[in-house]
């Protein structure tokens, strides 16, 4: 059975990206919200964001807080921060497939792939 997972890691400090608010949304001929969840300490979600009936076919687009988690470690992001929210927009094409979308990221920058 399909599922969509994600992990994130601080490249700035080194370690798990704990306490991240993570948004999903689904993307059609509107953008729906459909879940959301936070990062426990080892920067992942407790659960899959997105699994059975519901994971299926079409394109999603998965929001980051990350302004709000760097402001709460004490970094100085300026106003308005260069990133605030990192949003990526990605397709699920095969439903049966685990789906797994990690995010490196710091206050500057961040880098995405499907993981395994």
């Amino acid at each position: 059975m399909g599922r969509l997972t994600t992990h994130v890691l601080d490249t700035a400090h080194g370690c798990p990206g704990a306490g991240i608010h993570v948004e999903l949304y689904r993307v059609g001929e509107g953008v729906e919200k459909i879940g959301e969840a936070w990062t426990n300490e080892d920067g992942r979600c407790n659960q899959p964001l997105l699994q059975g009936g519901a994971f299926r076919v079409g394109i999603y687009q998965l929001v980051f807080k990350i302004g709000y988690y760097y402001r709460a470690r004490g970094v100085s992001l300026g106003e308005p921060a260069f990133l605030d929210d990192v949003v990526l927009r990605f397709g699920i094409a095969a439903p049966d497939e685990h789906y797994h979308v990690p995010l490196l990221v710091s206050p500057y920058s961040y880098s995405t792939y499907r993981g395994s």
